[in-house]
């Protein structure tokens, strides 16, 4: 037991420094600039090219989703994700270690190139990814912590980064022991992170992009506007799952574009239920 409760002072106290840091020393690894930087050129690329011109530039709950940005990633871990997630880690490690496994590496590529290792990297993941985001659609109580990323009235950067803290151990958590099993023999992930994150913003932005024949490989802002919207096809629990890559839907079926009305309604039914404000968004699905 002491152990973890090492774990979680040290998780705390590394956390809050880690932070700090990020905050007073800008630099090229650092995240919060990396977040901040696509953030603002993003935004700006919705200025001068937006795809719905009568959408005002601070949109709709442009606020609340810049808040829920900020929150998911850096006041969560501050929180107690980042002590938690540790402690879970350390977990499984001594729980393995009863057989007397001390890792759970089943593939090694750290003898590839370095490049070769990112690209599994990212496309393993993307595929976990969009696995669990059909999951969060069918499974009835995940959906109540997905509709807060669908309560998203019009469509704008940072609209991709508004999601329950939830879902933030339901992805890590399914996704740990499959990318466990792979020796990748990379430490840092940073550049996988920052790609996925500009083209998430991308996704949600108020842009027209399709991208001509590369629409069936990489997600993009038409495609995914029809993911958030209110009218899906018959009998379906969604459409468009895909995160960073668009290449899943079409494989298994799940893509789907009725037409390119840029204005098309967004959300769920009864979204006039549905709290307004941060702190009742995050307290509404374990009400349900």
């Amino acid at each position: 037991m002491e152990k973890y409760l090492d774990i979680i002072v040290n998780s705390y106290s590394g956390y809050y420094e880690y932070l700090k840091s990020e905050l007073l020393n800008p630099n090229w690894s650092n995240y919060f600039y990396w977040l901040l930087g696509l953030s603002i050129i993003v935004w700006v690329l919705e200025i001068i090219f937006p795809w719905r011109k009568e959408q005002a530039i601070v949109r709709k709950d442009f606020y609340l989703d810049a808040f829920y940005m900020f929150f998911n990633f850096f006041i969560l871990s501050l929180i107690g994700y980042s002590a938690i997630s540790n402690v879970g880690v350390q977990l499984f490690n001594d729980f393995i270690g009863i057989f007397g496994l001390t890792n759970i590496v089943a593939i090694k590529i750290h003898m590839l190139p370095v490049w070769v290792q990112y690209l599994i990297m990212f496309v393993l993941a993307d595929f976990i990814q969009w696995n669990v985001h059909r999951l969060l659609h069918k499974s009835k109580w995940l959906w109540e912590f997905h509709k807060v990323h669908h309560s998203v009235e019009e469509m704008g950067f940072a609209a991709h980064l508004r999601f329950h803290w939830m879902e933030t151990f339901v992805y890590k958590s399914i996704q740990y022991i499959p990318l466990a099993m792979i020796g990748f023999g990379i430490q840092d992930f940073f550049i996988i992170h920052i790609i996925a994150v500009a083209i998430g913003h991308l996704n949600h932005a108020n842009l027209k992009l399709s991208y001509g024949p590369l629409k069936y490989i990489l997600n993009n802002p038409v495609m995914h506007l029809w993911h958030h919207a209110k009218s899906l096809p018959k009998g379906s629990y969604g459409v468009n799952f895909g995160l960073s890559l668009s290449i899943w839907d079409y494989l298994f079926g799940t893509a789907y574009i009725s037409n390119n009305n840029a204005y098309e309604k967004l959300g769920f039914e009864n979204m006039d239920e549905f709290p307004k404000e941060f702190l009742s968004q995050e307290l509404y699905p374990w009400s349900k």
